[in-house]
Parts: structure tokens; sequence; C-alpha cells
């Protein structure tokens, strides 16, 4: 059975810790690998090899930065397949899925190949008799990222990739559900020309993450999860004095107007709600129409599309989705589709029970709709991330724009409608950090950002675009008067001014 380690200073690193976790087929239910659960001696090893890479890194200009950061996307795009079958058979999404969890990475990467220009400071010639003021950006040192097992190629390369080309050196501790496309991406890396301990794969659970939070080198830590633990590391490393951002869960609204087109609507639903067994943080788990009217045609074709998707393993190339996570999480998800029936929803389909010939052991779910839902139920109020959809009806617009308002999360948002003015006022008055207008997944394009409200983020900066730069930067201004014709200034023993 493969074992798999950690990544330190350019090549596999062997733990002497004793505790290993499984690592599943979710396809077959099958142990297929065990993973080491490091140790903080471990984590000590990683980043005393990242502060001595480092000085060297941040030396390096940005322009030679930029062409390992070049070099690794063209070896992502040469490596695309394997990527994604080797993603495919850990996380158990189908294998268009996993391409599309590199490619949205691989954007990241993209970006981050301009960061000669992205680093430029300010400069003012003149701010005061012969004085000038200019600014530049610094890399921290040694920053980290703990990352979530649902997109395991993309969120580390939305951390990893700006946080690099800035200068720094970077820890990466990856779920330990499916870490073989994390530790693969470290090898491109040091093929791609990133000098050996510049990034470096920790592997583990609670005490790795809880190593990286108290450990005095390292200046920032990332992290993507629960909302739970998301204020847990959040709280942790601002504690001991490090820059955090913390990306937490969420419970994304699909708001369906009457005039909206719901064959298109129930389309775009059906990916986002359904796409991935649900294993998104900007899944669409809730759509609210607004009247009956609409969320009675509404029912009747999501009840006919969700009944016509194919649930596969995942190299099934006709299948929607594949398998979730883990056998603990499917029986998770199973028990909120019961406590939806005992809170009193209406259980249009239940995914419950699918079997899949061959594959019996698997974690598989069918589409599960509920109708009937209400704000009050504990099952609406939590994130579930499966492949569950829920229907709260509003009988209005207001009432609807009211729902992602004031729920806990605010992550993601979408309106479906042919009304720009209703579009346009949703936008602006939702309380929400990323909104979709008739876009069903809103996730931002590389040189914006990503971030969520409420539960759903903690910290100032968001993921990626600028944000990930200023992140893992910071500022330093230089004030600068050179003397002329030798001439010796008064002392001055009030605060300088520029008047």
């Amino acid at each position: 059975m493969k074992h798999l380690s950690h990544f330190i200073d350019g090549h596999t690193a062997i733990s002497l810790s004793q505790r290993f976790g499984d690592i599943f087929d979710p396809n077959t239910g099958a142990v297929q690998a065990r993973v080491v659960l490091g140790t903080p001696d471990d984590l000590q090893v990683a980043v005393a090899s990242a502060v001595t890479a480092q000085k060297a890194w941040a030396a390096t200009n940005p322009q030679r930065r930029a062409r390992v950061i070049f070099e690794f996307k063209r070896l992502l795009e040469v490596h695309m397949d394997e990527l994604a079958h080797m993603l495919s058979q850990e996380h158990g999404k189908v294998i268009s899925d996993s391409k599309g969890d590199i490619q949205r990475g691989l954007e990241v990467v993209e970006f981050a190949c301009g960061i000669p220009h992205l680093l430029k400071g300010e400069h003012t010639q003149g701010a005061g008799p012969g004085i000038d003021v200019f600014s530049m950006r610094q890399a921290l040192g040694v920053v980290a990222g703990i990352t979530p097992f649902n997109f395991p190629a993309m969120i580390p390369m939305w951390m990893f990739a700006p946080a690099l080309a800035c200068g720094n050196a970077f820890i990466l501790k990856p779920s330990e559900r499916d870490p073989s496309v994390p530790l693969r991406l470290a090898e491109l890396l040091i093929e791609a020309g990133l000098p050996a301990g510049v990034l470096n794969v920790v592997q583990g659970d609670k005490e790795m993450v809880d190593a990286i939070l108290d450990h005095p080198d390292i200046k920032a830590v990332s992290f993507v999860g629960s909302s739970d633990i998301a204020q847990y590391v959040y709280g942790r490393g601002a504690a001991n004095g490090k820059r955090v951002q913390c990306m937490g869960g969420a419970k994304n609204h699909g708001i369906v107007l009457p005039d909206a087109d719901l064959d298109q609507t129930v389309a775009d639903i059906m990916g986002a709600a359904y796409g991935s067994a649900g294993e998104r943080c900007m899944a669409l788990p809730v759509v609210v129409p607004v009247g009956d009217k609409t969320a009675d045609a509404l029912r009747e074709k999501l009840v006919a599309a969700a009944q016509g998707l194919r649930v596969g393993v995942s190299t099934d190339a006709e299948a929607h989705y594949g398998p979730v996570v883990s056998a603990a999480h499917k029986a998770r998800i199973e028990s909120y589709i019961q406590m939806g029936v005992d809170e009193g929803a209406d259980l249009v389909l239940d995914g419950r029970g699918f079997s899949l010939q061959g594959h019996e052991n698997g974690f598989f779910l069918a589409p599960t709709l509920f109708d009937r839902v209400t704000a009050g139920m504990k099952s609406y109020q939590d994130e579930i991330f499966g492949p569950v959809l829920q229907m709260v009806r509003a009988q209005s617009f207001e009432a609807a724009l009211s729902l992602p308002s004031r729920h806990p999360y605010g992550n993601g948002v979408a309106i479906f409608t042919r009304n720009g003015d209703a579009a346009r006022s949703f936008a602006d008055q939702v309380e929400v950090g990323m909104v979709g207008i008739n876009v069903p997944i809103p996730v931002p394009v590389a040189y914006h950002s990503f971030g969520g409200w409420k539960r759903s983020g903690f910290g100032d900066l968001n993921q990626y675009g600028m944000d990930g730069v200023r992140f893992y930067t910071r500022v330093k201004t230089v004030t600068q008067r050179w003397p002329q014709g030798g001439a010796v200034s008064d002392q001055s023993f009030i605060i300088p001014t520029m008047a």
C-alpha cells in the first residue's frame, strides 16, 4: 500500500511520527493509501528549510521569480490529465470537474506571472523641500496555507502562487483526505526551477495545524475550511501575532424572480447544487422562488432535471457527479436529510439508499430535493455540503432578499431575472460577499478576489487578486532627503511636516 509523507527541502521527507491517516477511494470505499500525520518536530524541519531558502528567493528579482511561475504554469498544462486522474481517485469528483479544479488554480498562477507589475510601489517627488517619498512591497518571510479536501489543487494554488511570486517561502498543510495532488504540485514547482525549501508540504491533522499557528517564524496563515475551524484558526493565529485570512463555510442562495428563464435557471441550478456532489463552498444548496406560481413551476422542472442526473464513478465520462469524499461525510449528509424530514420540510427526492452496481461500498448519494423549507429550520441554517437542494418559498422580492442577508453565512448568492433594475437593486442591498446575476456560481476571476462576509470570512483581505498580493507583503514607506551644497538645516524639535 502506498504511504505518503512530507515534501521538505525539495524531496520526500521521512517522519518519525507513528500516527497515520487512511486515504480512501470514494468510488469503492476501500483504503488505497496511508498518509503520515506529522508532528511539531516535522514542522520545525520544514520551517528551518524555508527560512534558509527564503532570503535568496526574496532577493531574486521579480521578473526571474515570474519566470519560475510561468514555467510551473506550462507544466500544469502538460500534466493536466495526470493531475486530474490523481485528484479524482482520492476526492471522487468526476474527471471533468477535477480539470476545472486545476484550471481555476492555474488562472491564479497566470495572474501571479504578472508580479513585477503588481509589486510596484508609489513615488512622490518633491513632497517637501528636497524631499521624496516612495513605498515598496516586501515579502513577509515564511508563510503557511491550510487547505481543505474539496479543492486539493485550486485552493493551494490560490495561496502559494501569489505568496511565492511575492518572494515568500511557503509551508502547505493540505487535507489528509487527498494529499497526493499537493505533493505532485510541489514536485512540479521544483521542476519549474523553484529552489528547494521555498515550498514545503507537511502532512497532518489538528496537531500540525496548531504547530503552524504557534510557530514564531511563520508570519502569516491562510485557511479555507469550515466556519468553526476558521474562527479557531483566526483567533489562535492572530493571538500569536500572525497575519491571518480564513475562509469559512457557506449556505449560498439562488433567488428566482417570476420573469426568470426557468429552463436556463434549472440548468444552472443543477450544476451549482449537485456538481461535485455539492462539496463546494460556492455550491448553491438553497433556491428561493418568488411567488407560489414560480415555485410550483420551478419545482416541476427541478424534479425532472434532477431525476435525469447520472451519478457514477469518478472516471465515468457520462456522470454528472461522483461519490462524496468519505463514509463519515456521507453519514453526516444523510443525517441532515433526516433532520429536514423531522423538521417538517417536504422531501421531494430522497438521495439516500442509492447504490451503484459494482461499487456498492462507494460513498454515493443521489440528488435530494426539499420543498417548503423555512428559515427557522436547522437544516437550512447549517451547511450540509452534499447533493442536497432546499427550496425556500418567498412571497416578495423583499422577503427573498432578506433570506441570504440574514443568514449567518455570507459567501455567495445568485439572482435569476431578466429585470436589470431588480438585479442592480439586489446586488447593491444583499449582505453577501460575492453576487452572481444569472451566474449560479459567482467565483470571481483571478484578477479580482474571492471572499465572503459574516461567518464565511475572517480577516480583512480576500484570496488571490490584489488582495492576495497585499496579504503576502508588507509596505515600507521611505522619506528621503539629500543635503544640497553642504548646507546644514536648523535642528527642529517638532514633528516633521512638509510645510
